[in-house]
């Protein structure tokens, strides 16, 4: 009985949207935006974390 079921099709978001149509060159671009993004949010919490470990000491 394999295969005889017929699969759920999953939603579509406008990021599966944008992964399947966008050019290699705008995902790359919007990947670089991105993880400029995250990196400045990760700083900023190891910034915090630093700063409130040095006023707890």
């Amino acid at each position: 009985m394999l295969g005889l079921t017929k699969k759920r099709q999953a939603e579509t978001t406008a990021f599966s949207t944008f992964i399947r149509n966008a050019s290699s060159a705008e995902k790359k671009r919007v990947y670089e935006r991105v993880l400029t993004k995250a990196s400045e949010r990760q700083n900023e919490t190891v910034r915090r974390a630093g700063v409130e470990r040095h006023a707890t000491c």
